[in-house]
């Protein structure tokens, strides 16, 4: 693996990408964050030696490098989910591509469900801890101690200085600003009622079908990271309907300008 990352990085490389200092992963109906961006250069996945391509129509599919509150900066416009075949190893592959490129923060987007029925559509919670119902682990591959720690503590992963920062912009910009504890699993399905019973008992405000690998993989690499999870939909079990995809996607538009403003601030001050 360890050459396969070299290559996708000297790709890149080649193509202007050069000493950015954050990584940045957009969530499911998140992409229009770019605009933003002082675009430098702009790669297709696909395009990419070793690079996983995106399948899911509301992911664009792009790696995008330029300039955000005066930092260089680098923006995966979609992701990918082990719910379209992919890996465990092949969803946390460009993590690990960005911090070749030398990133030293990553910051993560997701569109999540709430099973914490206090958070609403169109709000935004903090993760600060998570739940791996993914079935397997990123790190969980013969040779990966040549990459990092094998057995990585996962006691603090997300990064607590990057929270607070988060938490005063929200605070100062009359956001709301969750926190809670997102858990992952495998979809592409939604859960039926009695999941949701299920991941309220465990512990979990939030649910959705990404972000935990990215995350294991930037704590193997001592890669600071910070995530927020924008609320799409109310899981209440007691009250259930059948719930659209067209509806996920317009909670998420209504609520990524907070996030652009909680993530776009966070940038101009590290």
């Amino acid at each position: 693996m360890k050459k396969f990352i070299e290559e996708s990085a000297q790709f890149l490389k080649e193509r202007g990408f050069e000493a950015p200092e954050i990584g940045i992963i957009l969530g499911t109906g998140l992409g229009q964050f770019v605009d933003k961006v002082e675009i430098i250069s702009s790669v297709s996945y696909n395009h990419i030696p070793n690079f996983p391509t995106a399948t899911v129509e509301f992911h664009t599919g792009k790696l995008i490098y330029g300039t955000l509150g005066g930092k260089k900066v680098i923006v995966m416009q979609g992701r990918f989910h082990i719910y379209e075949g992919y890996t465990l190893r092949d969803v946390s592959y460009p993590v690990r591509v960005m911090n070749e490129l030398g990133i030293k923060k990553l910051l993560i987007s997701n569109a999540a469900g709430a099973i914490n029925l206090n958070f609403k559509k169109g709000e935004i919670m903090l993760i600060e801890d998570h739940i791996n119902l993914q079935g397997g682990s990123p790190l969980a591959f013969k040779g990966v101690e040549q990459l990092g720690s094998r057995f990585t503590d996962m006691s603090a992963p997300y990064d607590a200085e990057m929270r607070g920062i988060l938490k005063d912009i929200a605070k100062t910009e009359g956001i709301t600003l969750h926190e809670g504890v997102y858990a992952s699993v495998v979809g592409p399905q939604l859960e039926t009622r009695a999941e949701y019973r299920f991941l309220k008992i465990i512990g979990s405000d939030t649910v959705g079908m990404s972000t935990v690998p990215e995350v294991i993989v930037a704590n193997h690499l001592d890669l600071p990271v910070a995530a927020v999870s924008v609320i799409t939909d109310e899981c209440d079990p007691e009250n259930l309907a059948p719930v659209d995809i067209q509806d996920i996607m317009a909670a998420a538009g209504k609520a990524e300008p907070d996030m652009v403003t909680l993530f776009t601030q966070l940038i101009e001050k590290l």
